[in-house]
């Protein structure tokens, strides 16, 4: 198919495993329209960059999609970093957007009536309802202490982090609520980086001596922190007891869900350098670390890579869930496909990993771009060493690369297709978070995608709602909260059966739409659906209608006909 060209300067950035034809004046209108000017977003993340190579320079920073205000569609929350220097690091106040409707949609900046203000060197961001009021908080991970921003209904938070007790004082990245022991109430799940001193910086140099930004083995790494909620607005550290053995990784991306399948929610952390981590609950006891034997924890190759972002969803329609982990240039990307119970490195069969190997992923999602039933893989990237940057000479900030989308052929196999879909990802940008959401409501995933340095920016969707869709979104009994961790079957006949689950975590520091939908384009009839609630209850629902969004109640389904577990 030809691929139109977003400009001959494009070409440039387009390495030889990103060949691309010459356009054609019938060329498909892309998948993905960069809509950043029409939506009224105008943020760059300013890593305060002073010239000393520091590493937390080239981290941050993330993007949140969340209901913010209460009335149903989805706001914006972008992270900003700060300046460094030898006395230490001083943050800068992030940016909520307000989403006004329409299509394309409008945003308006509400950052000032917020109560939101400056904290410390800003990486990350999480969202999830911690004290069940009806109104989705945040947590904001920085390096040093992190904060809890509680919503007060309106567009108005409070920092409440001293009362909660959540304020890890480590260099944190990506942090996930889910209720891992089923009581109801969201715990905290943190990802914590490197032992970092602005005070002592560490000199590295790239291969031909010039001086470069250090890798994540000059610096002693952390351990992840777990903060289980008691209720009432207050968590307690239960790291030491939880989480065993307790293990220091240099920890990146994060992604909650039940992956072995026993009904209880799993953590799995990507490592930059390190094992990767694959955390087990315990029946809510506590988890074990079983990334080796489970066959997550390092390549094919059986070497650790720098994860940076990761994702887990079902990609060869078999109902288990797989893995996807972004990594450093000259690794590729991985993908983990589950089969029974164990995972197998099949990053080369999906074919993923070559167009990957130029790149540096951070970014993440296994998202149904095209309403096809069949989960695409989208990748935001962006360097972390000089070398490896495709910006340009005269960059002040050289680490520039494209982003890529993979096409899910069907079956777990991929073909990338980013210069016909997403010419906007053809410019070199320092991308790092990548929220996923339906911003308009029309039933596909628009991207927000956080650069370093750079405009943030926001692509619609302008393919997916062409085909039959369905939309939930998966509440409690009173109407009121997400319900994150449940995982959502839909049943057809004439075709195979689909599975998603109620996230918000994923990705890369970054947080999005905790709504479901299943893509029709591949054909079949809904027959019902089936929800296993994470508090271990089961439901099933008629089928709701098409092309809209409909909200399911726990407990005003009926019992599960089951031969075996979906």
């Amino acid at each position: 198919m030809p691929r139109p060209l977003a400009a001959l300067a494009a070409l440039a950035l387009i390495p030889p495993t990103m060949t691309a034809p010459r356009p054609a004046a019938d060329a498909p209108v892309p998948a993905f329209a960069d809509a950043t000017a029409a939506a009224g977003v105008e943020f760059a993340y300013s890593n305060g960059r002073t010239g000393e190579l520091h590493l937390p320079e080239i981290v941050g920073g993330g993007a949140a999609l969340f209901d913010a205000d209460g009335d149903g569609d989805l706001d914006l929350y972008l992270v900003d970093g700060g300046t460094l220097g030898a006395e230490g690091a001083r943050g800068r106040t992030g940016r909520l957007y307000r989403n006004d409707g329409g299509r394309p949609p409008r945003f308006t900046d509400v950052t000032g009536r917020s109560g939101i203000g400056p904290g410390g060197y800003g990486m990350g961001v999480a969202a999830g309802d911690y004290d069940n009021d009806g109104r989705v908080d945040l947590y904001l991970t920085e390096l040093g202490p992190n904060r809890l921003l509680r919503n007060l209904g309106g567009g108005r938070f409070e920092d409440v982090t001293t009362r909660a007790g959540v304020a890890d004082p480590r260099w944190s990245v990506s942090a996930a609520f889910f209720d891992y022991d089923r009581d109801g109430w969201l715990d905290l799940f943190v990802v914590n980086y490197a032992e970092y001193s602005l005070a002592k910086p560490v000199r590295c140099y790239a291969a031909s001596s010039r001086p470069d930004y250090c890798g994540p083995r000059a610096f002693p790494p952390q351990p992840s922190s777990l903060f289980r909620n008691l209720g009432g607005g207050r968590f307690e550290d239960v790291s030491a007891r939880a989480l065993v053995p307790r293990r220091s990784a240099h920890g990146l991306g994060v992604v909650t869900a039940d992956l072995d399948g026993d009904g209880w929610t799993d953590v799995y952390v990507a490592n930059d350098g390190d094992d990767n981590h694959l955390w087990l609950n315990q029946a809510g006891k506590g988890f074990r670390e079983d990334g080796l034997l489970a066959g997550v924890a390092l390549s094919r190759e059986g070497l650790p890579e720098a994860g940076m972002g990761a994702d887990a969803g079902d990609v060869d329609g078999d109902l288990d869930l797989d893995l996807f982990v972004t990594n450093l240039t000259g690794e590729t990307n991985t993908l983990y496909v589950q089969e029974g119970g164990a995972f197998e490195d099949r990053s080369i069969a999906s074919g993923l990993a070559p167009p990957s190997r130029p790149w540096t992923g951070f970014g993440t999602a296994l998202l149904d771009y095209d309403n096809d039933g069949w989960l695409d893989v989208v990748a935001a990237n962006g360097a972390v060493h000089l070398a490896n940057g495709r910006s340009g000479p005269d960059d002040p900030f050289p680490l520039g690369q494209p982003s890529q989308l993979f096409r899910n052929l069907g079956a777990g196999t991929f073909r990338e297709v980013t210069a016909e879909a997403v010419p906007a990802f053809l410019l070199a940008r320092v991308s790092r978070g990548l929220a996923v959401g339906d911003l308009d409501d029309d039933g596909d995933p628009d991207l927000v995608v956080a650069d370093n340095e750079a405009p943030a920016r926001v692509l619609l969707n302008q393919v997916g709602q062409d085909r039959p869709w369905l939309g939930l979104r998966l509440v409690d009994a009173a109407g009121r909260l997400d319900r994150l961790g449940a995982r959502v079957v839909l049943r057809r006949s004439g075709a195979p059966d689909l599975v998603r689950r109620v996230r918000t975590d994923g990705s890369y520091a970054s947080a999005g739409d905790p709504r479901v939908v299943f893509g029709l384009g591949g054909g079949g009839e809904p027959r019902s659906i089936e929800v296993d609630w994470p508090d271990g209850r089961a439901e099933a629902f008629p089928p709701p209608p098409t092309g809209r969004y409909t909200t399911l109640r726990q407990g005003r389904g009926g019992p599960v006909a089951r031969g075996s577990p979906p």
